[in-house]
């Protein structure tokens, strides 16, 4: 699918959907509770279809409504899958379910798209093999396959990606034994808060120091049902937020949690520092701009889903911008950085690579362009928002991808009064 976009302005109110990282790792925990747990307002996407499909190969019977998914739990009482786990594109659900699936005492394999075959492995597999468990896979990459049962004891993991480290958080209660998993380079420390925030709501009895480095975990121990409510997706509000700042609109994000440990909430302070206006009120959270967007230095450690959009920003402000200290983005769905950096200099940004980032000389006037995707979500909705401050027509290629985490993006921007025309 093709998105035609042309300048256009955002005003009004709109509903984010729900948190992709909350969604799957909520699915994860169900299917391994000893009853029945009920996910509310879950993320329906491609992602979350894909811990869905997981879960229910290992044994889990998940009955998927559009407000409520209904799951009855294997108490981590596994049935071994008839078939390879096909993960689609989803990242953070091959990372936890490979781990859930080293506790069983049969062969699992993984597999999943183009863009999956790429994402490394070679970390989390290692710090399972020191656990118990056997592996083999295609250079620390999918396709793979993993056999059980870990059991605990001590083992390492480097925090290249933060879902290395929640896969080996979910797991190791369940093992026998106590573990103590040491971790080195850990990057996005909120989204192992995130994971640490449900083991804290499941009781899990885990140590950890202050700096997340080291994490001593009891053998042993249950997950049990619950009845939750996802909050709303701060990666996902970053969107409307930086339509908001490119198009000179005003929004109301309606269900944002700011007590909630999602580290994208950041990403609204970052852009009052580069003059938007964000105001709370209640559960309705406004954005807009009264002067020119200026520049800033930003540090993208807990926040690389981010890149692509604030680079975007930065291309409409005034001055130098520099996203920097997230190495990470370049093992994503795509590599991001350069991906960010190739795509808006065809619009005529001024626009370079770091190792870890990028720095963009805004204030140029963007002309439209036929840009790539790459078939990230995350890239075709920040092309699309640049294409919306652009003169011309920006044309969006594989902007389908979309639907990884928001599938009714170019609806809902639509009403927002986007010039967004898909075929």
């Amino acid at each position: 699918m093709k998105a035609f976009i042309k300048k256009s302005v955002v005003n009004g109110v709109i509903e984010v959907p729900g948190s992709k990282s909350h969604t799957i790792r909520a699915v994860a925990v169900a299917s391994v509770a000893d009853g029945i747990s009920f996910i509310r307002s879950p993320l329906i996407s491609e992602d979350a279809i894909s811990s869905i499909g997981a879960a229910r190969r290992l044994g889990a019977v998940i009955d998927m409504k559009k407000d409520v998914w209904t799951v009855q739990g294997t108490g981590a009482r596994f049935k071994k899958p008839s078939e390879i786990m096909d993960m689609g594109n989803s990242g953070t659900s091959l990372r936890i379910f490979s781990a859930l699936a080293a506790l069983g005492d049969f062969e699992v394999s993984f597999d999943g798209d183009s863009s999956l075959r790429t994402r490394l492995m070679g970390p989390l597999l290692s710090a399972l093999e020191k656990l118990g468990a056997k592996t083999s896979s295609r250079e620390g990459k999918c396709p793979l396959s993993l056999k059980g049962p870990i059991k605990g004891g001590k083992t390492e993991v480097e925090g290249k990606t933060s879902q290395f480290v929640t896969a080996l958080l979910f797991a190791c209660p369940l093992c026998p034994a106590d573990t103590e998993i040491k971790v080195f380079n850990l990057n996005e420390k909120p989204y192992v808060e995130i994971t640490l925030d449900w083991l804290d709501k499941q009781n899990i009895a885990y140590e950890m120091s202050s700096d997340m480095l080291c994490f001593k975990i009891k053998g042993g121990q249950k997950y049990k049902p619950f009845d939750l409510t996802i909050p709303a997706d701060f990666s996902t509000a970053t969107f409307p937020l930086v339509a908001a700042a490119v198009t000179g609109g005003a929004v109301d994000i309606r269900n944002l949690d700011f007590n909630d440990r999602q580290g994208d909430k950041a990403v609204f302070s970052f852009m009052e520092k580069m003059g938007m206006t964000v105001k709370h009120e209640g559960k309705l959270t406004s954005v807009s701009r009264s002067g020119a967007l200026k520049g800033a230095g930003l540090d993208l450690n807990d926040t690389p889903d981010a890149l692509p959009a604030l680079a975007v920003a930065a291309a409409y402000a005034e001055g130098r911008t520099v996203l920097g200290n997230a190495p990470q983005a370049r093992i994503k769905e795509t590599d991001r950085i350069a991906c960010m950096c190739s795509e808006l200099k065809k619009m005529g940004a001024d626009i370079e690579e770091l190792p870890d980032g990028l720095v963009i000389n805004g204030g140029r006037p963007l002309h439209g362009a036929e840009v790539e995707s790459y078939g990230d979500h995350r890239i075709a909705m920040a092309l699309s928002i640049a294409g919306m401050g652009a003169s011309g027509e920006t044309i969006v290629n594989e902007a389908q991808s979309a639907s990884v985490t928001y599938p009714d993006f170019y609806e809902d921007f639509k009403k927002l009064g986007a010039d967004f025309v898909t075929a």
